[in-house]
């Protein structure tokens, strides 16, 4: 029969150091084809329509910052879910434009 501690996967507390935290896994930041895709989307919203940002293959700080950039360029609010940037309204125009002057090759995808 094996011992309780084999069962433990890690230590949690110590009264040393208090709380210990695991170890963090390097950041997995999804690959693109190096296109940035612009999607306008109302499925789940209640019929308000949002423009979604995907491909950009940035860590999430880094996008998160990037964000708030575009959000300011179309004075909107938005936000950042799971590597896509998602800002209220049809804001494909200026965002396009925005990114095509910081030098994202950029493609309108979906309806």
């Amino acid at each position: 029969m094996s011992d309780w501690k084999d069962q433990l996967s890690q230590m949690v507390y110590s009264t040393d150091s208090g709380r210990i935290e695991p170890d963090e896994e390097p950041e997995q930041i999804p690959e693109g084809d190096g296109i940035v895709r612009l999607k306008r989307e109302t499925k789940g919203r209640k019929g308000k329509g949002v423009t979604i940002v995907t491909g950009l293959a940035l860590p999430k700080d880094e996008l998160k910052k990037f964000a708030k950039k575009l959000k300011q360029q179309c004075g909107v609010g938005g936000s950042v879910k799971d590597y896509d940037i998602e800002l209220q309204g049809d804001q494909r125009d200026s965002i396009e434009a925005y990114l095509k002057a910081e030098g994202y090759k950029v493609k309108r995808s979906g309806g």
